[in-house]
């Protein structure tokens, strides 16, 4: 499921974010929205027994040509979140650029205050000491439009039990991400995707980008795992334990987390939370890799709208879950109903509250990783569980 802006879900991240009633009319609670936009967010306290710390890296792939801007080469922005003793100040949400630039691309920039948004309180530390030993790497890509910092949620807690995560934003492809230099790159792939002459061309389009995502995130695990000429992307680099590499993603990040399993084989485990496989899994399978999709009850259950899960289940050729939410949106898996759900606000077509929405992403997302990637017992991980009613577990 995509959300460019031929198909914008406006009142949904207005809900998510607890705009004005003006925006937010539906709702039960729109009453109560007056004045929230001076209301301060924050992400919830990760679970695990770590400190976070976070540090942001510019890498440029100079051996690839950007696939929506020919001319310059591929660059992403990382932040790489870490498990820490101490740290020093908060890290900050998102730029205001960035938030600005969201919310202008979701049509709600004349009912929010940008500001609110970019300085949305997180649980990271930048500056931070890392703890000892070797750990996990786990990548995250987010959904297409959407800022890297829209997985904060999912980072800070893998984090804070003891993984690396490096959460990739991908250049040209969210409404805006602030790099290096001043500079706030727009979503060029937002217009080549609005300009496609038909459905299939636009299908066609974001496969194309969930392949091109792959390529990134393993260009990443090279910066990350390889040092280059003695001056490493990461100066703790040698904290990740290169055998055990795990690549989850929100939308189209999903698929490209499935993309690059099958061209990657560094990547030991994947994730998909509610993307649609615009690259389709290969008819081969993925050899024998586990793989988790978790997304929507209305959109991702079998026989439901999107039949791209149905087709690829059976190329899944290892340990798998398709897992279902109910009473979800495509936002449940990220920050958006979590930071809503602060200041009372609940979508009606999505009625989950943000803080189960966060306790379930968490959760399973974590539990998936702590029994493949630390072969670790996960009993959430073996059928319906009381503590988790709105989990359902499909077997078509």
């Amino acid at each position: 499921m995509i959300r460019t802006r031929r198909n914008p879900a406006p009142l949904l991240l207005a809900l998510a974010l607890a705009l004005p009633a003006a925006v937010a009319a539906s709702s039960p609670a729109a009453a109560s929205t007056a004045g929230t936009s001076d209301v301060r967010v924050a992400i919830p306290q990760p679970t695990g027994r770590y400190e976070v710390g976070r540090d942001t890296l510019h890498l440029v792939d100079a051996g690839r040509r950007d696939p929506w801007m020919p001319a310059a080469a591929r660059e992403l922005m990382v932040s790489v979140y870490f498990p820490a003793r101490t740290g020093g100040s908060a890290a900050p949400y998102m730029t205001v650029d960035e938030a600005r630039l969201l919310l202008r691309g979701q049509k709600l920039d004349t009912v929010f205050k940008p500001g609110q948004l970019a300085d949305v309180s997180t649980n990271a530390h930048l500056n931070a000491r890392p703890v000892g030993g070797r750990h996990p790497l786990v990548v995250l890509s987010p959904g297409f439009t959407l800022n890297r910092a829209t997985l904060t949620t999912l980072a800070e807690d893998l984090a804070s039990k003891g993984y690396v995560v490096a959460l990739v934003d991908h250049a040209y492809e969210s409404f805006g991400t602030t790099f290096p230099g001043g500079r706030t790159l727009t979503c060029v792939a937002c217009e080549t995707v609005e300009s496609a002459p038909s459905d299939e061309a636009e299908k066609a389009l974001m496969a194309k980008a969930a392949v091109n995502r792959a390529a990134d995130l393993s260009f990443v695990i090279d910066r990350l795992t390889r040092p280059v000429r003695s001056a490493p992307a990461w100066k703790h680099w040698q904290m990740i334990d290169p055998r055990r590499i795990g690549a989850a993603g929100h939308s189209l990040g999903g698929n490209a987390a499935a993309s690059v399993m099958a061209a990657d084989r560094r990547v030991r485990a994947g994730v998909n939370m509610d993307g649609s496989f615009f690259a389709p899994v290969a008819a081969s399978g993925l050899g024998g890799r586990p793989f988790l999709m978790l997304g929507t009850k209305a959109q991702h259950s079998p026989g439901s709208a999107d039949t791209t899960w149905a087709r690829d289940w059976p190329r899944l050729d290892g340990w798998k879950r398709w897992l279902t939410v109910a009473d979800s949106g495509h936002f449940t898996f990220i920050d958006l109903p979590i930071l809503g759900a602060q200041v009372g606000i609940v979508d009606p077509a999505a009625p989950l509250s943000g803080k189960r929405s966060g306790e379930i992403t968490t959760g399973y997302v974590g539990a998936f990783f702590g029994r493949h990637l630390r072969g670790e017992r996960q009993p959430l991980l073996n059928g319906p569980s009381a503590a988790n009613p709105e989990v359902s577990f499909q077997n078509p």
